[in-house]
């Protein structure tokens, strides 16, 4: 996850302003937007800004003052223990410490906000101390992207400071760019790890030795997240602007190029991991939060700062892409980039409290406030936003590292509506941090924001960025030494000049966009915004928007509902429907949920889909309900998933010519004999007439003491296995309906009963995919006797001892039959896919057999679309035989060459006394069955090793 904190821009410009006026037109906008916002609620006094912007830089003095004196030269503070966090001295934080270089980092990253603070002299001393300890060539590796944004991003905001102060004539006449000496030489230490075929940097790089060096101990890593390639133009950009050194840009456009590229062409969406050789997506989901976050971000801000406008147009096409899909007011929640109506996860990290400011630079106002409102109320109930929670607003992971991009928005809103509801929720923000996060040496992180407890921490980003933020939101423009208009912040907060983007363009401005995508030219409606569309004339046109959101966290109702609600009771109305009274096949309820505003939606794999739209709901007293519902099916679809949650089974062939060399991973039924518990079934094979099993079976005399094969579909899961139970079956086998499903792809399928009481079916019964299924089938076409064992883990061809298994198959060790073999867990558990959302929630539900009859209220669990991608291809196999012995010569090919050989010997034996037997006939089939699933031999063969 990326450390970094804020992200934004001094104010949003329009679309191809002529970059001579770049600076004057991203002053007006924001200014004008201002003058036209009133809003109803009280205005807050001059003095008590006043109070609330000196309370900031006492609280700032307090922070970095402690720094000074108990930390510095180290990189960070440990504000609980007093003392510097030098890298190597402390116990490993991993990742973390990535941002750590041997450079007093918090010290470099705080240059631009003392003198955002007034803090001149301050500022001067501290360039010196820069310019005296700082050395920038230690053996030590450090992450590429964090030492951009806080480094190099910190020297070249000092610089860009220093130089105004300088023409000022007040202060730093002394210096002559020593910082941007510094920036310059930290930029070509960084160049190395741009050394690849993509043009994606390495995540690390050693800044004595670079990339790849035995000294290096970097160089290895092959993957790296999109933010991290995708974060560099602004600073290296701006470094070659100062410089004249066209080769940073030209890195860092290279790498945006490429990411652009890569795309996923239908959604437009990118991943959170790319592997930097190849280029191909390592994690396919996307969102606006950790991994992704700063790439948009950098999109829209290199179009403000260099004016190219092939950068707009990719952020307007990306944006179009998130607003489409992964935005659902006011959560934004990650999805799959090729399956982009699908989520990828239930929970949503802090790192995305930065997009309400982003799109305020982007003029699209009213999904900020929504968003920016909900996050406030998550705050409201937990004091600080929890580094991530869930879609109902719990915490998912509970530490809070003091992290500015809450802050960040806060301060856009309020620049672009002048409404002083946003100075409301910064004087919040600064009576928590002094409650909460204050301590004697400083500035602690919060453990967990549950118990309050404290982290030993206090990043850089803490001074650059919150205190920078706070003070802007709080204070007048004559408050201001400079013009913050003047500027852009980059990611980390760092002020970058807007006059960068007339200077040494010797950049190629090719606009490449247009030849990867066909762009709809709406997206390109007033970036920097009409104010008369942005802000319509109504003064409580930001509180309509919030009012809805003022309960969203809390899952009581309204005191007011509540009171309608009673007294529709006493009236005689009928109670709200419960999510554990909900059937799919009762009019009545579907007749209920159309009412409030949820939508039952029939998947074509056969699961059910619940979704809710608040504003189809015949009223608001039905939207709540509707919320309820959902939030209702959510935990009862959660908590039935943790009480039956089942491990993977197997069917392993063994008969003729498999010999138990094949095993298929199968699905677990949450009824009949489980398998766990009991010994396998051992039978041969038999279709089951009707094929779905739906009804009572025409051939019991082919089922009869064997395993019966039924098709899924048309009638629920234990209808089908009491009606072969009760034609003689000792167990049976569901075969996917859906062509091509496979487990390679899905997750582990589990049958769910059918809502009554199922202790009358005795039998075994597991699922198959119809990839796994067909191997039945075409054995049973190939060679009509196909004996299969159902059992809950793989059994080792050594001990499936049996008259279908020739004894040279046998291990000849005998200690072989004694040994147990490892247990096969499953360490990975499904995430439920359900959203909460008072405007739009989806709840996926266990398909149980047929969409129309489903008992939703007994099972809805299991599955869930969001995890379509992310699941893994679980199998029970746990052989401990040797494959590479003589006996037993399957290799990972699947040829089993010495086998055949070894067959084509026996069968010549074997057609002597029995003339109706043809092995030679039979080997080539056996050939082209296992060409067909040497992928599956792989996995099994590695799951083996593994031990999974």
């Amino acid at each position: 996850m990326s450390e970094a904190g804020g992200r934004g821009c001094g104010s949003p410009v329009p679309q191809r302003a002529p970059w001579s006026l770049v600076a004057a037109t991203a002053a007006i906008c924001l200014v004008s937007a201002t003058s036209v916002w009133t809003v109803g609620a009280e205005p807050m006094s001059r003095e008590e800004k006043q109070k609330l912007g000196n309370q900031v830089l006492e609280m700032f003095d307090h922070a970095y003052g402690n720094y000074m004196e108990h930390a510095y030269p180290a990189d960070e503070l440990m504000p609980l223990t007093c003392r510097g966090r030098v890298r190597g001295q402390e116990p490993s934080r991993g990742d973390v410490d990535d941002a750590l270089g041997k450079f007093s980092l918090t010290l470099i990253d705080s240059l631009d906000t003392l003198v955002v603070l007034n803090k001149t002299k301050e500022f001067e001393d501290a360039v010196r101390k820069v310019l005296r300890d700082v050395n920038l060539d230690n053996d030590v590796v450090v992450s590429v992207f964090e030492t951009n944004i806080r480094v190099l991003g910190g020297l070249l905001g000092g610089h860009s400071l220093a130089i105004m102060l300088k023409e000022k004539g007040e202060h730093m006449q002394w210096y002559n760019d020593e910082l941007l000496q510094m920036a310059k030489q930290l930029g070509y230490k960084l160049l190395p790890a741009f050394n690849t075929t993509s043009g994606l940097p390495y995540p690390r790089i050693n800044l004595k030795f670079g990339i790849r060096k035995p000294e290096a101990r970097t160089g290895t890593e092959t993957d790296t997240c999109t933010a991290c390639a995708g974060t560099l133009i602004l600073e290296f950009a701006a470094l070659s602007r100062f410089t004249g050194a066209t080769i940073f840009e030209e890195y860092a456009r290279k790498a945006l190029d490429f990411l652009w590229e890569k795309r996923q062409r239908s959604s437009n969406l990118v991943g959170v991991t790319i592997n930097i050789h190849t280029g191909d997506w390592v994690r396919k989901d996307s969102g606006v939060g950790a991994g992704i976050d700063s790439y948009y971000e950098y999109l829209l801000k290199a179009y403000v700062l260099l004016g190219d406008d092939s950068f707009l147009e990719r952020f307007n096409t990306h944006y179009d892409a998130i607003m489409r899909y992964i935005s659902q007011p006011p959560l934004l929640l990650d999805v799959h980039i090729h399956k982009p109506m699908l989520n990828a996860r239930t929970w949503m990290d802090a790192l995305l409290a930065f997009f309400p400011g982003l799109q305020v630079l982007k003029g699209d106002i009213r999904p900020a406030i929504e968003t920016h409102e909900m996050l406030y109320q998550v705050i409201k109930k937990h004091n600080f936003l929890p580094e991530a929670f869930t879609t109902d607003f719990r915490v998912h992971w509970a530490q809070h590292p003091l992290r500015p991009e809450f802050a960040e928005s806060t301060y856009f809103l309020y620049k672009a509506t002048g409404d002083p509801y946003y100075l409301e929720v910064g004087k919040t923000l600064i009576e928590n941090l002094n409650k909460y996060a204050r301590v004697p040496c400083g500035f602690a992180a919060m453990k967990d924001v549950r118990t309050g407890s404290h982290e030993d921490r206090m990043d850089s980003f803490f001074l650059a960025e919150m205190f920078k933020y706070l003070y802007l939101l709080f204070a007048d423009k004559e408050d201001i030494i400079f013009d913050i208009e003047d500027y852009i912040f980059t990611t980390e907060a760092h002020l970058l000049p807007l006059w960068l983007s007339t200077t040494n363009q010797s950049i190629s401005k090719k606009n490449t966009t247009s030849e990867y995508t066909e762009l709809d030219d709406s997206n390109f409606d007033w970036t920097c915004p009409n104010t008369q569309i942005l802000f319509p004339n109504d003064p409580l046109y930001a509180q309509s928007i919030r009012e809805p959101l003022k309960n969203v966290v809390d899952k009581s109702c309204p005191r007011g509902i509540i009171r309608v609600r009673e007294e529709s009771f006493r009236s005689g109305a009928k109670p709200p429907l419960r999510a554990r009274d909900f059937m799919a096949t009762n009019p009545e309820h579907l007749e209920i949920l159309k009412k409030m505003g949820v939508s039952l939606i029939h998947l074509k794999d056969g699961r059910v889909q619940l979704v809710q739209h608040a504003i189809q709901a015949a009223s608001s007293i039905d939207a709540e309900d509707g919320l309820r519902f959902m939030q209702e099916m959510i935990e009862l679809s959660s908590q039935q998933q943790k009480e039956q949650q089942l491990p993977p089974r197997a069917v392993q062939i063994v008969s003729h010519p498999f010999f138990g060399r094949v095993v298929l991973t199968a699905g677990p039924a949450q009824f009949g004999l489980d398998l766990s518990k009991h010994k396998e079934t051992r039978g041969f094979v038999a279709s089951s007439k009707p094929y779905n099993g739906c009804s009572e079976l025409t051939n019991p005399e082919a089922v009869m003491g064997k395993i019966a094969l039924i098709q899924r579909g048309q009638c629920m899961f234990a209808e089908k296995a009491r009606n072969i139970q009760n034609a003689g079956a000792i167990g049976g086998i569901v075969i996917d309906d859906n062509e091509g499903s496979s487990s390679d792809t899905a997750p582990l399928f589990q049958m769910a009963g059918d809502g009554k009481d199922t202790d009358d079916i005795k039998i075994p019964m597991l699922f198959l995919f119809s990839k796994e299924g067909s191997i039945i089938l075409d054995a049973i076409r190939e060679y009509e006797e196909v004996e299969v064992l159902l059992s809950d883990k793989a059994k080792d061809r050594a001990i499936l001892k049996g008259k279908m298994i020739p004894s040279y198959i046998i291990n000849s060790n005998p200690e072989m039959e004694n040994e147990e073999q490892p247990s096969s867990e499953n360490d990975s558990q499904n995430q439920s896919a359900e959203q909460i959302s008072s405007s739009s929630q989806e709840v996926d539900l266990v398909d149980q057999e047929s969409s129309e009859e489903n008992s939703l209220n007994s099972h809805p669990e299991s599955l869930s679309p969001a995890d379509m991608d992310n699941a893994a291809s679980i199998s029970p196999s746990e052989q401990t035989s040797n494959p590479t012995e003589n006996h037993e010569t399957t290799n990972l090919n699947g040829e089993c060459t010495d086998l055949d050989n070894q067959l084509q010997e026996q069968s010549e034996t074997e057609e002597d006394s029995n003339p109706n037997v043809s092995w030679g006939k039979k080997v080539q089939p056996i050939d082209s069955i296992l060409a067909d699933w040497n992928e599956d031999i792989e996995a099994f063969e590695m799951m083996e090793k593994d031990e999974l």
